[in-house]
Formats: structure tokens, sequence, C-alpha cells
């Protein structure tokens, strides 16, 4: 059964309502205010539409946006949880892990590791490809270009 291109639009609106606003309680009440929906109407839509309820796909863009800011270590995981609308650290430890399969400090860890590593070998981390169509082959070529191509 197809759905109405007005419908769509409201729940694509409602998708990029979590987008802008994931760091927020958001909870099915509200996005379905915010697409102008039924509750059960917009969880059925949504769910149709992108494959997974609004509320794994909230946690889901959390979880993407904690894995960023962990790589970065300019925030503690504990400002982390806060700023990406987990209420309490243990929870978002233990749905970090059973997504990532780390846990946010290990996570953090081994994408700090890989970053030294890439500063160190960046030939190993660079395809091969690019190499030879930038014309790489050089180490010292390798090393002007590192920063850009892994920072």
């Amino acid at each position: 059964m197809p759905i109405a291109a007005d419908v769509y639009k409201k729940i694509v609106a409602a998708k990029i309502f979590i987008d802008l606003h994931f760091q927020e309680p958001i909870d099915l009440e509200r996005l379905s205010r915010e697409a102008c929906l039924s509750r059960y109407h917009f969880h059925r839509l949504f769910t149709r539409i992108y494959r997974r309820t609004p509320h794994q796909y909230l946690t889901q863009r959390r979880i993407e946006q904690a894995r960023l800011w962990l790589a970065r270590d300019d925030h503690t995981i504990t400002e982390i949880c806060n700023h990406i609308g987990f209420e309490s650290i243990g929870s978002f430890s233990v749905l970090f892990k059973k997504e990532i399969g780390h846990a946010p400090r290990d996570y953090r860890y081994l994408a700090l590791r890989r970053k030294q590593e890439a500063l160190q070998q960046p030939r190993s981390f660079i395809p091969h490809c690019f190499i030879e169509v930038c014309g790489m082959e050089e180490k010292s070529n390798i090393q002007e270009m590192t920063p850009a191509v892994i920072g």
C-alpha cells in the first residue's frame, strides 16, 4: 500500500527533527506531534519507511555522534553521554557496547591508537589506488598528504 506524498513528507520531516534535536529528550508523542499524525500511525509509517522504530533510529543517531566525539578526546565520556541525550552513563555504556562492540572507553582508546598509527605509518591507511592516482609513491609526498587524508 503506497504512502501519500504529503504523509511521506511529514515522516521525513520528523526524521530530520530527530537528526537536528537528537540530544534533547524526544519521545513518540513529540515526534508524532511534529508529523501531525497519531502516535500509532506515525510509529507504523516511520518503521515502514526507515526499517527501524523511531526510538531505534534516535538511539542509532546518538551512538553515531558519540563515536565521533569519542574519537576526538576533548570531552569526557560522561560529558558525551549528557550531550547526546542519555540520562545515565550506565545505559549509555551498555547500549554503546551492544551497538559498537566496545565500551566507550575502549572505543576511545582504539580510535586514538588508530590515529597515532596512521600518523606513524600513513601508507597502511591510504588506499593504494589513491597513492597511485595522486602520484604519492615517494615517502615525502605521503607525509605531506597524510593530515588531509586521515584528519
